[in-house]
C-alpha cells in the first residue's frame, strides 16, 4: 500500500505519517516511510510518502503508484497528483494556506483549483475538516482528522488507530487527538 501525506508546515504531516506506519507495522506489515520538510517552518512544502506490505523494498513511491494521497491543504494535491495510481484515491481537506508569495502580494491563490480537481480527478473526495476541528477543540487536528477519513479506506480497526494515536501523541493530547480521529470517521 502506497500513501502519500502533503501539507504545509504546521500540519502535523510528519506525525499523521508515523500514526500509520504505528498501525501498519503493530498489524505486522513490513512498513517503510519518507519525509520531506522542505521550508517547513516558514509554512513550506512538507510530504510524508508510507508504505507497508509483506515486504517493502524502497521507502519511495514512484509517479503513478500511490493508493491514496491525502492532502491537508488545497494547493498541495496540486503538487503530488502525478503520483496518483489509476484508481487511486485523493482525499483533499478544503483548507486554504496562503503560500509565502501570496501572503507578500507577489502572486494570488488560484481561485480555480476546487472545480479543476472535481472536473479532473474522478476519484477525489473533498473534505471540510472546519467544523471536525471546531468541535476537536484544534486547529492543529487536522492531521487526525484526515487521518479519521483515511481509516474508512483501509482495513485497520478502528481501536488499532486508537491505539497508535495513543503510542504517538503526546499524553496530554491524547484525549482530543481521539475525538478528532473519531470525527474525521464521520466525514
Amino acid at each position: 500500500m502506497n500513501i502519500i501525506f502533503a501539507g504545509v508546515g504546521g500540519q502535523g504531516v510528519i506525525l499523521a505519517g508515523k500514526v500509520l506506519m504505528e498501525v501498519a507495522r503493530n498489524a505486522g506489515y513490513d512498513v517503510k516511510e519518507s519525509e520531506v520538510h522542505g521550508m517547513a517552518q516558514r509554512g513550506g512544502s512538507v510530504d510524508c510518502q508510507v508504505r507497508y506490505g509483506e515486504k517493502v523494498h524502497s521507502p519511495l513511491i514512484r509517479k503513478g503508484s500511490a493508493d491514496f494521497i491525502l492532502s491537508f491543504e488545497l494547493i498541495e494535491i496540486l503538487r503530488k497528483i502525478d503520483l496518483l495510481a489509476p484508481g487511486g484515491k485523493a482525499l483533499v481537506n478544503r483548507l486554504r494556506i496562503n503560500p509565502a508569495p501570496v501572503e507578500s502580494g507577489l502572486m494570488e491563490y488560484p481561485d480555480d483549483i476546487e472545480p479543476w480537481i472535481v472536473a479532473n480527478l474522478p476519484s477525489v473526495r473533498l473534505i471540510d475538516t472546519e467544523e471536525a476541528l471546531r468541535e476537536a477543540g484544534s486547529k492543529k487536528a487536522v492531521n487526525i482528522v484526515m487521518l479519521g477519513a483515511l481509516s474508512k479506506e483501509l482495513e485497520f480497526s478502528p481501536e488499532d488507530w486508537i491505539h497508535a494515536i495513543e503510542a504517538m501523541v503526546k499524553p496530554k493530547f491524547v484525549e482530543m487527538n481521539i475525538k478528532a480521529f473519531n470525527l474525521g470517521r464521520e466525514l
